[in-house]
Protein backbone atom coordinates (compact mmCIF):
# COMPACT_ATOMS: atom_id res chain seq x y z
CA UNK A 1 0.00 0.00 0.00
CA UNK A 2 2.58 2.21 1.20
CA UNK A 3 3.96 2.38 -2.56
CA UNK A 4 1.14 3.17 -4.01
CA UNK A 5 0.28 5.50 -1.50
CA UNK A 6 3.68 7.61 -2.68
CA UNK A 7 2.57 6.85 -6.25
CA UNK A 8 -0.50 8.50 -5.69
CA UNK A 9 1.36 11.54 -4.28
CA UNK A 10 4.02 11.76 -6.86
CA UNK A 11 1.23 11.50 -10.03
CA UNK A 12 -0.91 14.78 -7.85
CA UNK A 13 2.40 16.98 -7.36
CA UNK A 14 2.95 16.22 -11.10
CA UNK A 15 -0.87 17.31 -11.64
CA UNK A 16 -0.44 20.27 -10.56
CA UNK A 17 2.79 21.20 -11.74
CA UNK A 18 1.53 20.37 -15.35
CA UNK A 19 3.33 23.50 -16.88
CA UNK A 20 6.86 22.81 -15.55
CA UNK A 21 9.22 23.41 -18.58
CA UNK A 22 6.51 25.78 -20.13
CA UNK A 23 6.49 29.51 -20.98
CA UNK A 24 3.18 31.60 -21.40
CA UNK A 25 2.14 35.09 -21.83
CA UNK A 26 -0.41 36.96 -19.75
CA UNK A 27 -1.51 40.55 -21.36
CA UNK A 28 -3.03 42.83 -19.05
CA UNK A 29 -1.65 40.92 -16.07
CA UNK A 30 -2.26 43.09 -13.42
CA UNK A 31 -6.21 42.94 -13.79
CA UNK A 32 -8.76 41.39 -11.94
CA UNK A 33 -9.04 38.08 -13.95
CA UNK A 34 -5.35 37.81 -14.76
CA UNK A 35 -3.96 38.25 -11.64
CA UNK A 36 -5.84 34.86 -10.42
CA UNK A 37 -4.69 33.42 -13.41
CA UNK A 38 -0.95 34.65 -13.03
CA UNK A 39 -0.86 33.01 -9.62
CA UNK A 40 -2.61 29.35 -11.05
CA UNK A 41 -0.09 29.28 -13.54
CA UNK A 42 2.95 29.91 -11.36
CA UNK A 43 1.56 27.03 -8.90
CA UNK A 44 1.16 24.70 -11.49
CA UNK A 45 4.90 25.02 -12.42
CA UNK A 46 4.22 27.33 -15.41
CA UNK A 47 6.92 30.21 -16.18
CA UNK A 48 4.91 33.30 -16.74
CA UNK A 49 5.65 36.51 -18.81
CA UNK A 50 3.40 38.65 -17.68
CA UNK A 51 2.59 41.99 -19.74
CA UNK A 52 1.21 45.53 -17.79
CA UNK A 53 1.61 48.77 -18.67
CA UNK A 54 3.65 50.33 -16.07
CA UNK A 55 6.46 47.43 -14.58
CA UNK A 56 8.22 49.71 -12.21
CA UNK A 57 4.67 50.82 -10.76
CA UNK A 58 4.46 48.85 -7.58
CA UNK A 59 1.50 50.16 -6.43
CA UNK A 60 0.26 48.34 -9.52
CA UNK A 61 2.13 45.25 -9.52
CA UNK A 62 3.36 44.56 -6.41
CA UNK A 63 0.45 42.01 -5.42
CA UNK A 64 1.87 39.67 -8.41
CA UNK A 65 5.11 40.22 -7.38
CA UNK A 66 4.38 38.74 -3.99
CA UNK A 67 2.67 35.25 -5.49
CA UNK A 68 4.30 32.31 -5.09
CA UNK A 69 7.23 30.93 -7.52
CA UNK A 70 7.22 34.82 -8.62
CA UNK A 71 10.56 35.70 -7.94
CA UNK A 72 11.70 32.21 -9.99
CA UNK A 73 9.47 32.22 -13.10
CA UNK A 74 7.53 35.52 -13.29
CA UNK A 75 8.98 38.26 -15.49
CA UNK A 76 7.19 41.72 -16.20
CA UNK A 77 6.84 43.39 -19.43
CA UNK A 78 5.73 46.66 -20.79
CA UNK A 79 3.38 46.85 -23.18
CA UNK A 80 0.17 49.21 -24.29
CA UNK A 81 -2.65 47.72 -25.81
CA UNK A 82 -2.78 50.68 -28.80
CA UNK A 83 0.91 50.60 -29.59
CA UNK A 84 1.45 48.85 -32.78
CA UNK A 85 4.20 45.77 -31.85
CA UNK A 86 4.24 46.45 -28.14
CA UNK A 87 3.53 43.06 -27.59
CA UNK A 88 6.18 41.08 -29.79
CA UNK A 89 8.84 40.87 -27.18
CA UNK A 90 6.50 39.68 -24.37
CA UNK A 91 4.63 36.42 -26.53
CA UNK A 92 8.62 35.52 -28.01
CA UNK A 93 9.28 32.00 -27.31
CA UNK A 94 6.24 31.47 -25.46
CA UNK A 95 4.19 28.06 -25.43
CA UNK A 96 1.01 29.99 -25.59
CA UNK A 97 -0.59 33.32 -24.71
CA UNK A 98 -3.49 34.73 -22.42
CA UNK A 99 -4.88 37.96 -24.05
CA UNK A 100 -6.71 38.88 -20.97
CA UNK A 101 -6.20 42.58 -21.48
CA UNK A 102 -9.17 44.91 -21.92
CA UNK A 103 -11.22 47.85 -19.83
CA UNK A 104 -14.50 47.39 -18.77
CA UNK A 105 -16.06 50.32 -17.25
CA UNK A 106 -19.67 50.99 -17.11
CA UNK A 107 -19.85 54.68 -17.18
CA UNK A 108 -17.37 56.39 -20.26
CA UNK A 109 -17.31 59.70 -21.36
CA UNK A 110 -15.97 58.67 -24.58
CA UNK A 111 -16.80 54.95 -25.40
CA UNK A 112 -14.59 54.99 -28.91
CA UNK A 113 -11.89 55.75 -27.26
CA UNK A 114 -12.16 54.29 -23.50
CA UNK A 115 -13.66 51.25 -24.54
CA UNK A 116 -13.86 50.13 -28.58
CA UNK A 117 -10.32 50.62 -29.70
CA UNK A 118 -8.38 49.43 -26.43
CA UNK A 119 -10.69 46.36 -27.06
CA UNK A 120 -10.84 45.84 -30.86
CA UNK A 121 -7.20 47.29 -31.33
CA UNK A 122 -5.32 45.50 -28.83
CA UNK A 123 -6.71 42.18 -29.56
CA UNK A 124 -5.60 42.54 -32.54
CA UNK A 125 -2.26 43.96 -31.94
CA UNK A 126 -1.62 41.15 -29.43
CA UNK A 127 -2.77 38.62 -32.10
CA UNK A 128 -0.69 40.14 -34.54
CA UNK A 129 2.96 39.31 -31.94
CA UNK A 130 1.78 35.96 -31.77
CA UNK A 131 0.90 35.35 -35.23
CA UNK A 132 4.90 35.98 -36.18
CA UNK A 133 6.05 33.67 -32.99
CA UNK A 134 6.10 30.10 -34.31
CA UNK A 135 6.40 29.12 -30.95
CA UNK A 136 2.62 30.19 -29.99
CA UNK A 137 0.74 26.91 -30.12
CA UNK A 138 -2.61 28.44 -28.82
CA UNK A 139 -4.34 31.91 -27.81
CA UNK A 140 -6.90 32.00 -25.39
CA UNK A 141 -8.80 34.95 -25.69
CA UNK A 142 -11.05 36.21 -22.30
CA UNK A 143 -14.00 37.58 -23.97
CA UNK A 144 -17.30 37.72 -22.48
CA UNK A 145 -20.61 36.79 -21.86
CA UNK A 146 -21.40 40.49 -23.33
CA UNK A 147 -20.45 39.42 -27.10
CA UNK A 148 -23.14 35.95 -26.60
CA UNK A 149 -25.88 37.28 -25.09
CA UNK A 150 -26.91 40.77 -26.03
CA UNK A 151 -29.57 40.89 -29.35
CA UNK A 152 -33.05 40.76 -30.12
CA UNK A 153 -33.84 36.98 -29.03
CA UNK A 154 -36.32 37.31 -26.14
CA UNK A 155 -34.77 35.82 -22.73
CA UNK A 156 -37.05 34.38 -20.32
CA UNK A 157 -36.87 31.29 -17.62
CA UNK A 158 -36.94 28.80 -20.24
CA UNK A 159 -34.61 30.65 -22.82
CA UNK A 160 -30.75 28.36 -22.73
CA UNK A 161 -28.51 30.58 -24.03
CA UNK A 162 -24.95 28.51 -25.50
CA UNK A 163 -21.80 29.06 -27.30
CA UNK A 164 -24.00 29.26 -30.51
CA UNK A 165 -25.18 32.78 -29.68
CA UNK A 166 -23.98 35.87 -31.08
CA UNK A 167 -24.59 39.29 -29.60
CA UNK A 168 -25.88 41.81 -32.53
CA UNK A 169 -23.62 44.95 -32.81
CA UNK A 170 -26.22 47.01 -34.15
CA UNK A 171 -28.61 46.49 -31.08
CA UNK A 172 -25.53 47.14 -28.88
CA UNK A 173 -25.44 50.53 -30.62
CA UNK A 174 -28.91 51.48 -30.19
CA UNK A 175 -29.23 50.31 -26.68
CA UNK A 176 -25.63 52.59 -25.93
CA UNK A 177 -24.29 49.27 -24.60
CA UNK A 178 -20.59 50.32 -24.98
CA UNK A 179 -18.67 47.66 -23.22
CA UNK A 180 -20.69 44.65 -24.75
CA UNK A 181 -20.02 46.55 -28.47
CA UNK A 182 -16.37 46.66 -27.17
CA UNK A 183 -16.48 42.88 -26.20
CA UNK A 184 -18.70 42.20 -29.07
CA UNK A 185 -16.08 43.77 -31.92
CA UNK A 186 -13.44 42.54 -30.37
CA UNK A 187 -13.93 39.00 -30.51
CA UNK A 188 -15.75 39.38 -33.87
CA UNK A 189 -12.17 40.16 -35.21
CA UNK A 190 -10.42 37.75 -33.19
CA UNK A 191 -12.19 35.03 -34.98
CA UNK A 192 -11.69 36.41 -38.38
CA UNK A 193 -8.08 36.97 -37.83
CA UNK A 194 -7.57 33.63 -36.33
CA UNK A 195 -9.36 32.32 -39.74
CA UNK A 196 -7.36 34.08 -42.11
CA UNK A 197 -3.91 33.35 -40.28
CA UNK A 198 -4.63 29.75 -39.47
CA UNK A 199 -4.48 30.40 -35.60
CA UNK A 200 -5.30 28.31 -32.78
CA UNK A 201 -7.52 30.31 -30.77
CA UNK A 202 -9.97 29.85 -27.94
CA UNK A 203 -12.08 32.34 -25.93
CA UNK A 204 -13.63 32.35 -22.51
CA UNK A 205 -16.48 34.06 -22.19
CA UNK A 206 -17.65 34.59 -18.59
CA UNK A 207 -20.46 36.34 -16.89
CA UNK A 208 -19.97 39.24 -14.00
CA UNK A 209 -17.15 37.50 -12.37
CA UNK A 210 -16.17 37.72 -8.28
CA UNK A 211 -14.50 35.70 -5.80
CA UNK A 212 -11.24 37.15 -4.21
CA UNK A 213 -9.57 40.27 -5.21
CA UNK A 214 -5.71 39.39 -5.56
CA UNK A 215 -5.66 43.35 -6.88
CA UNK A 216 -5.57 46.68 -4.55
CA UNK A 217 -7.75 48.44 -6.72
CA UNK A 218 -11.29 47.80 -6.45
CA UNK A 219 -12.86 46.19 -10.14
CA UNK A 220 -16.50 46.82 -12.00
CA UNK A 221 -18.34 43.43 -11.41
CA UNK A 222 -16.96 43.49 -7.24
CA UNK A 223 -17.91 47.15 -7.64
CA UNK A 224 -21.32 46.17 -8.22
CA UNK A 225 -21.49 44.24 -4.63
CA UNK A 226 -19.85 46.44 -2.95
CA UNK A 227 -22.91 49.45 -3.90
CA UNK A 228 -25.37 46.94 -2.26
CA UNK A 229 -24.04 47.11 1.16
CA UNK A 230 -22.47 50.41 1.29
CA UNK A 231 -26.14 51.88 2.09
CA UNK A 232 -27.74 51.88 -1.89
CA UNK A 233 -31.20 52.72 -1.78
CA UNK A 234 -32.24 50.57 -4.19
CA UNK A 235 -31.08 47.79 -6.33
CA UNK A 236 -30.46 47.35 -10.35
CA UNK A 237 -33.77 45.98 -12.32
CA UNK A 238 -31.56 43.62 -14.24
CA UNK A 239 -30.34 39.65 -14.10
CA UNK A 240 -26.86 38.88 -14.56
CA UNK A 241 -25.16 35.17 -14.68
CA UNK A 242 -22.55 35.06 -12.15
CA UNK A 243 -18.88 32.88 -11.61
CA UNK A 244 -16.35 32.50 -9.75
CA UNK A 245 -13.10 34.13 -10.77
CA UNK A 246 -11.13 31.20 -9.94
CA UNK A 247 -13.19 28.97 -11.84
CA UNK A 248 -12.78 31.16 -14.68
CA UNK A 249 -8.81 30.99 -14.15
CA UNK A 250 -8.51 27.60 -14.10
CA UNK A 251 -10.94 27.54 -17.57
CA UNK A 252 -8.23 29.21 -19.06
CA UNK A 253 -5.32 27.07 -18.36
CA UNK A 254 -7.51 23.96 -19.09
CA UNK A 255 -8.59 25.70 -22.75
CA UNK A 256 -4.83 25.92 -23.28
CA UNK A 257 -4.03 22.41 -21.62
CA UNK A 258 -6.90 20.16 -23.79
CA UNK A 259 -6.04 19.35 -27.04
CA UNK A 260 -9.53 19.36 -28.19
CA UNK A 261 -10.84 22.29 -26.54
CA UNK A 262 -11.92 24.95 -29.39
CA UNK A 263 -14.23 27.38 -30.19
CA UNK A 264 -15.74 29.70 -27.12
CA UNK A 265 -16.82 28.93 -23.82
CA UNK A 266 -19.50 30.39 -21.64
CA UNK A 267 -18.79 30.20 -17.68
CA UNK A 268 -21.84 30.96 -16.03
CA UNK A 269 -22.56 29.31 -12.71
CA UNK A 270 -26.30 30.87 -12.57
CA UNK A 271 -28.21 33.85 -13.45
CA UNK A 272 -29.78 35.97 -10.32
CA UNK A 273 -31.51 39.20 -10.69
CA UNK A 274 -30.42 41.64 -8.53
CA UNK A 275 -33.20 41.11 -6.22
CA UNK A 276 -32.12 37.37 -5.37
CA UNK A 277 -28.84 38.48 -5.20
CA UNK A 278 -29.73 41.05 -1.81
CA UNK A 279 -31.59 37.65 -0.64
CA UNK A 280 -27.83 35.89 -0.44
CA UNK A 281 -26.56 38.86 1.06
CA UNK A 282 -29.34 39.17 3.65
CA UNK A 283 -28.66 35.59 4.61
CA UNK A 284 -25.32 35.95 4.71
CA UNK A 285 -24.86 39.05 6.24
CA UNK A 286 -28.15 39.13 8.11
CA UNK A 287 -27.18 42.67 10.31
CA UNK A 288 -26.22 44.78 7.40
CA UNK A 289 -28.66 46.95 5.63
CA UNK A 290 -29.54 46.42 2.11
CA UNK A 291 -31.79 47.81 -0.30
CA UNK A 292 -35.17 47.15 0.02
CA UNK A 293 -36.25 47.94 -3.34
CA UNK A 294 -36.03 48.23 -7.06
CA UNK A 295 -34.39 51.05 -8.80
CA UNK A 296 -37.77 51.09 -10.96
CA UNK A 297 -41.40 50.15 -10.98
CA UNK A 298 -41.17 47.89 -14.00
CA UNK A 299 -41.64 44.13 -14.13
CA UNK A 300 -38.15 42.57 -13.28
CA UNK A 301 -35.95 41.55 -16.32
CA UNK A 302 -35.89 37.94 -16.52
CA UNK A 303 -33.53 35.35 -15.27
CA UNK A 304 -32.56 32.74 -18.44
CA UNK A 305 -30.19 29.92 -18.54
CA UNK A 306 -26.87 29.80 -19.68
CA UNK A 307 -25.68 26.07 -20.88
CA UNK A 308 -22.33 24.39 -18.73
CA UNK A 309 -22.70 21.55 -20.84
CA UNK A 310 -19.46 22.79 -23.08
CA UNK A 311 -17.50 24.13 -20.15
CA UNK A 312 -17.84 21.08 -18.39
CA UNK A 313 -16.19 19.42 -20.78
CA UNK A 314 -12.99 21.94 -19.55
CA UNK A 315 -13.70 19.67 -16.21
CA UNK A 316 -15.36 23.29 -14.34
CA UNK A 317 -17.25 22.44 -11.42
CA UNK A 318 -18.62 25.27 -10.50
CA UNK A 319 -17.98 27.18 -7.20
CA UNK A 320 -21.90 27.81 -5.79
CA UNK A 321 -22.74 31.82 -6.38
CA UNK A 322 -23.61 31.84 -2.46
CA UNK A 323 -20.10 30.99 -1.63
CA UNK A 324 -18.58 32.94 -4.18
CA UNK A 325 -20.52 36.39 -2.84
CA UNK A 326 -19.23 35.69 0.42
CA UNK A 327 -15.72 35.19 -0.51
CA UNK A 328 -15.77 38.95 -2.40
CA UNK A 329 -17.74 40.15 0.85
CA UNK A 330 -14.53 38.75 3.02
CA UNK A 331 -11.83 39.75 0.42
CA UNK A 332 -13.70 43.34 0.01
CA UNK A 333 -13.66 43.55 3.81
CA UNK A 334 -9.74 42.56 4.07
CA UNK A 335 -8.99 45.27 1.42
CA UNK A 336 -11.17 47.68 3.67
CA UNK A 337 -13.57 48.64 0.65
CA UNK A 338 -15.99 47.55 2.87
CA UNK A 339 -17.02 48.73 6.84
CA UNK A 340 -19.22 45.99 7.14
Amino acid sequence: MHGENHILVVVNVYKKMSGAGKTVCVTGASGYIASNLVKLLLQQGYSVKASVRSPNNTAKVGHLLKLDGAKERLHLFKADLLEDGSFDSAVNDCDGVFHTASPFLTGTADPQKELIEPALKGTLNVLCSCSKASSVKRVVVTSSIASVAFNTRPKNPEVVIDETWFSDPEFCKEMKWWYVLSKTLAEEAAWKFAEEKGMDIVTINPAMVVGPLLQPTLNTSAESIVNLLNGSETYPNSSLGWVNVKDVAKAHIQAFEIPSANGRYCLVESVVHYSELIEILRKLYPSVQLPEKCADDKPFAPTFQVSKEKSKSLGIDYIPLEQSIKETVESLKEKNFLKL
